[in-house]
């Protein structure tokens, strides 16, 4: 099991998802967040607004996948959220040690789904 994390920018969040339905990857969580990386102070656009500054919205998505799934999720998101641009974002793979259904107390790869 493993836990991809994205950070990725706010407009691409659809694509993304898009992206990750056609690969069968349907449970994801979704959270707004700010930072930056190498773009920092570098101007950017949001819901048509311009922003400048340290921090920039971005948008983390967490997914947990069994092992079959995780370079279909990975390539979902490139596809999505690639714009060839500072500030496409990075993926995060991590081992996940144990994940617990709370409905049926069922663990490990069968709790993902």
């Amino acid at each position: 099991m493993k836990l991809v994390i994205a950070i990725i920018q706010p407009y691409k969040l659809e694509e993304v998802k898009e992206e990750l339905y056609k690969e069968g990857v349907n449970l994801l969580t979704v959270g707004e967040v700010l930072g930056h990386g190498r773009q920092k102070g570098v101007t950017e656009i949001y819901r048509g607004a311009k922003e400048t500054g340290n921090l920039l919205r971005k948008i983390r998505l967490e997914i947990a996948v069994n092992e079959d799934f995780v370079e279909p999720t990975i390539k979902a998101i490139i596809k999505g959220a690639k714009t060839g641009e500072t500030g496409d974002g990075k993926i995060f793979v991590l081992d996940l040690k144990e994940c617990v259904r709370i409905r049926t107390e069922e663990r490990g790869s069968v709790a993902i789904g």
